[in-house]
């Protein structure tokens, strides 16, 4: 008997996974995402839906965590869901220049169970201290004939004077600020659960860190960038954009430019290892994950320095020059 079936084996396992092929097309995703706002007719605001309501707007934002829930489900810890559902609302009104107030959530469950309910209720208020809101209910459904595990999601309200939200439009010659992430936050889990679990279990040690199982770091939360509005509002922040799916890509929702990143952050370890489990090439990392930066603002360079000074963590990572809705970063060209 040959080898020739382990050698074809082999051969398929060695081959790269991309996020489409885990079952998540961002294309197609963001067709199906336009089709439906503009079936519903169009709104102001990106990351926020905007309501004027007189000297100011109240802002909505509406998100859920992903298929980060299968990997507390693997493990059955749900602690920290509640701070990544928190985050990524907030961090939406953020970026618009919106100061957020208030947080409801959605909790769909197969069947109900008390601990879980109080695991993601922990990590809930957990998340409303950090982002500085309250917390004010939600809604808990059982659906059985739709929903198997659970799904949750969230809406997040704020308020801003006219004057203070951001235009949202980066200005050729704006530097790019910006600030590191907490790891893999709440995108790209399909693509990541997919590479990691060809040769590992969840509750294997994380290689780069064994003291943590795998499982353990892809759940580390999503950062609360509350810290941030304070400073960006002090100035003349054009855009801002908060760095979830679609990778670097969010940075063209700034404005049809290019976005030279000439020094961000490295990226967490987490993300070479979904890499090189996964083989999954460059680019793709970069279109689908953050790769160490969450946040980033266009601003003028007159004003970098006092953004960077106020923030532990910040510093310029690149600058907007003339484009057509390109970034530039560790010599890869993404478009959207």
């Amino acid at each position: 008997m040959t080898d020739d079936t382990s050698e074809a084996d082999a051969s398929e396992e060695a081959e790269g996974l991309t996020y489409a092929e885990t079952g998540v097309d961002i294309d197609a995703s963001e067709a199906a995402t336009k089709a439906l706002i503009g079936a519903a007719g169009e709104f102001e605001g990106d990351y926020a839906g905007l309501v004027d309501i007189g000297d100011q707007y109240l802002a909505l934002a509406t998100d859920g965590v992903g298929t980060k829930l299968l990997v507390a489900e693997a493990i059955g810890d749900y602690s920290t869901i509640g701070i990544d559902c928190m985050a990524m609302n907030v961090n939406d009104l953020l970026a618009a220049g919106v100061e957020p107030v208030a947080f409801v959530d959605y909790l769909a469950v197969e069947t109900p169970d008390e601990e879980t309910s109080e695991e993601i209720g922990a990590g809930l208020r957990a998340g409303a201290k950090r982002a500085g809101v309250a917390l004010v209910g939600g809604e808990t459904a059982v659906m059985p004939d739709v929903i198997k595990g659970l799904d949750i999601a969230g809406t997040c309200a704020g308020l801003a004077p006219k004057d203070a939200v951001f235009p949202g439009e980066a200005e050729t010659g704006d530097v790019l600020v910006g600030w590191p992430s907490s790891g893999i936050h709440s995108n790209g889990l399909t693509l990541a659960r997919e590479a990691v679990t060809r040769n590992h279990e969840y509750t294997d040690p994380f290689p780069p860190n064994p003291d943590v199982t795998i499982a353990e770091e892809l759940l580390t939360p999503t950062r609360i960038y509350s810290e941030v509005l304070e400073p960006l509002r002090d100035v003349e922040t054009h855009a801002a954009a908060h760095v979830t799916g679609g990778g670097w890509t969010n940075l063209t929702r700034m404005g049809d430019h290019r976005y030279e990143i000439t020094d961000p952050f490295d990226p967490q370890a987490v993300f070479g290892f979904v890499q090189s489990e996964g083989n999954v090439d460059d680019e793709e990392m970069h279109r689908t994950f953050n790769m160490g930066t969450g946040f980033v603002a266009a601003l003028p360079e007159t004003d970098a320095e006092a953004v960077v000074g106020a923030s532990e963590d910040a510093r310029v990572i690149g600058h907007v020059e003339e484009g057509d809705g390109v970034v530039g970063v560790r010599g890869l060209e993404l478009r959207e």
